[in-house]
Formats: C-alpha cells, sequence, structure tokens
C-alpha cells in the first residue's frame, strides 16, 4: 500500500475507508492480533457437526460460516 496522509476525521469521504483501516492497523488493531494468535478454524468441525440443520426444500439462501458467527458470539 502506497504511504497516504493521513486526514483529519470529519474529512473522510465515504471511499476512505482503507485510510482508516490502514491508521488502525499501525496503531496496533486489537481484532488483528485476536485473529493471529487464535487460531478458529479448530472449531469448525465441532461447529458443524453440532449446528448443522436439514434443508427444509430446495432454494434459499446458503447458511452463514459456523465460524464467522462464532468469532461474532465471542466478540459480543
Amino acid at each position: 500500500m502506497a504511504n497516504k496522509k493521513f486526514k483529519k476525521h470529519r474529512d473522510y469521504g465515504f471511499w476512505d475507508q482503507d485510510i482508516r483501516l490502514s491508521k488502525l492497523s499501525q496503531l496496533g488493531d486489537p481484532l488483528e492480533r485476536l485473529d493471529k494468535g487464535v487460531n478458529f478454524e479448530i472449531f469448525r468441525m465441532f461447529l458443524e457437526e453440532n449446528l448443522s440443520k436439514e434443508a427444509k426444500g430446495a432454494g434459499g439462501r446458503p447458511p452463514y460460516d459456523y465460524v464467522i458467527m462464532f468469532k461474532i458470539m465471542i466478540l459480543q
């Protein structure tokens, strides 16, 4: 990523999220540290075995990823 100048908070536009995220990464994002420190994939087999549901019929959207939902529950 190229070096970008940081704007003041009120100067951020809708498309400037990469600037905010890079600044957060430089400051030490706790979510990035959690993702590096904990291997959530070890829970996948347990979650899929115990939480999977039978399809009620053809069609419909696929379920959310169980590991992602587990991460959300941990963060709450």
